[in-house]
């Protein structure tokens, strides 16, 4: 019963999360293209681990810089929209399975056109 619940807030926390990031005016956050693709509390609530992405030609380092700095506003209005007796204290880790994703794709197309081009020059023996 107790991990259902963890679950359920897990799924509130990234929801909320994701809407209160787009209020951060820290350049470093607000010109960013941050996704946020996880939450991840402990089982007493007291922390959570946020992961994150950022897509497009932003520095990572700088934003979750950016984050970090911001994780005290953000923890403040996660308590006023959610009813938790304790706010769990919020850090950031940048999520990598997006841009590992795009590139492993990438790699399996380039393997895919490579094997086309050998099979035009391959049906011409026959």
């Amino acid at each position: 019963m107790a991990n259902h619940r963890i679950e359920r807030v897990n799924e509130q926390i990234l929801k909320e999360t994701a809407e209160i990031i787009r209020t951060v005016k820290d350049p470093r956050v607000s010109g960013a293209f941050v996704s946020v693709t996880r939450a991840d509390c402990t089982a007493d609530l007291k922390y959570c681990k946020i992961y994150y992405s950022v897509m497009g030609e932003h520095r990572d380092g700088d934003c979750g810089k950016g984050l970090a700095q911001a994780a005290g506003y953000i923890r403040s209005c996660l308590a006023k929209r959610m009813n938790l007796r304790i706010t769990p204290e919020l850090s950031f880790v940048n999520d990598e399975s997006l841009r590992r994703g795009a590139h492993i794709s990438e790699l399996l197309s380039q393997i895919e056109k490579e094997l086309d081009a050998a099979d035009v020059g391959g049906d011409d023996d026959g």
